[in-house]
């Protein structure tokens, strides 16, 4: 396996020389490396990772592990020394993770910021894939914004310039490709009563060609049954993809994986795309150690992936939770998948 390291040879020198005076002394980096993975089809603290009530979930089988990246924090220079050695760790400077104008607890609380909306969106794109009703909701309406006394918070949008829209990432690209200046005719849903109401376009702030309504939207489920997931002092927007393909695991006949053991990460937005993550050398080294043979890649995280695969594990390339979902299900059929390779 390659060694993953970030930092520059030029910087490391002076360490080796002193680790072993300087045991005491901090060094300004951290270690990087494999973290735990949690089964999303599997419990955490004696619940399930993805908890479904008001309906009976489906019967699963496998696993769908979510993948994570530790952190080690406070070295010191001897330890620093030690990690730069290891194949496991990857050596990077602390102001990478810790920024030394924001505090440890603001980052963390970021971090859980970022966890928690990751929750929804998953929530959001498995619901859509599955084709249950969830309505896009005014949330809030500007001041002085092309939309103030013309929308209402609450408002439903149902389409925008005649094409229904069905994610909050819709209603933004229909408004977006109006041009500045242009009378737009919008259908909303207001106290359950449809109306058809008309706003002049605007140039959205920082991408002047775009139009602009000055609106906040929310997606909200109306379905009969709640998702709560139940994983605590994990942080971050990665888990999104494999929190996504639990809930469909669970709310659809079959299992997704064919009883394998899988793993994956991926950041996912309500309307089911997968973006890049950091630290994927670490995931899949992490996903490994757990027993996955699968592992579900990012498909702008491929190309640092393929630097050190682990024997054993298949890349699946993927971009959306549906080709991840089609993927899966040609890989338990012996098909052919998309793969890094």
């Amino acid at each position: 396996m390659n060694r993953r390291f970030v930092t520059p040879l030029a910087v490391l020198i002076p360490l080796l020389g002193l680790a072993g005076i300087a045991t005491n002394t901090k060094a300004p980096y951290v270690a990087l490396g494999p973290g735990p993975t949690f089964d999303t089809l599997g419990e955490a603290d004696g619940k399930p990772v993805v908890q479904i009530d008001g309906v009976e979930p489906d019967a699963t089988s496998g696993q769908l592990r979510m993948t994570t990246v530790g952190v080690n924090d406070q070295l010191t220079l001897a330890q620093a020394l030690t990690v730069w050695i290891s194949d496991r760790y990857a050596l990077a400077p602390r102001e990478t993770v810790y920024p030394p104008d924001v505090s440890k607890d603001d980052v963390r609380a970021a971090d859980q910021e970022m966890f928690t909306q990751s929750e929804r969106s998953a929530e959001l794109a498995a619901l859509h894939h599955l084709d249950m009703p969830v309505t896009v909701r005014v949330a809030q309406v500007g001041d002085d914004a092309p939309a103030t006394g013309v929308f209402r918070e609450g408002d439903q949008i149902v389409a925008v310039a005649g094409e229904q829209v069905t994610t909050a990432g819709s209603v933004q690209r229909a408004v977006g490709a109006v041009a500045p200046g242009t009378e737009l005719d919008v259908q909303v849903r207001r106290d359950g009563v449809d109306e058809a109401v008309q706003v002049t376009v605007a140039s959205r702030p920082g991408d002047p060609d775009k139009g602009y309504l000055g609106i906040t939207t929310e997606e909200v489920p109306e379905v009969p049954f709640t998702v709560t997931f139940n994983l605590a002092d994990i942080g971050g927007p990665s888990a999104g993809l494999m929190f996504s393909l639990a809930v469909v695991d669970k709310l659809s006949p079959g299992p997704l994986n064919g009883g394998l053991a899988v793993a994956g990460t991926g950041t996912i937005d309500s309307d089911g795309k997968v973006g890049p993550i950091g630290g994927i050398t670490h995931k899949l080294e992490g996903a490994v150690e757990d027993g996955a043979t699968v592992f579900l890649v990012p498909a702008d995280n491929c190309a640092e992936a393929l630097t050190d695969v682990p024997d054993g594990l298949q890349l699946i390339r993927v971009e959306t939770l549906a080709g991840a979902i089609d993927a899966l299900a040609a890989v338990t059929a012996g098909g052919d998948a998309p793969t890094c390779g």
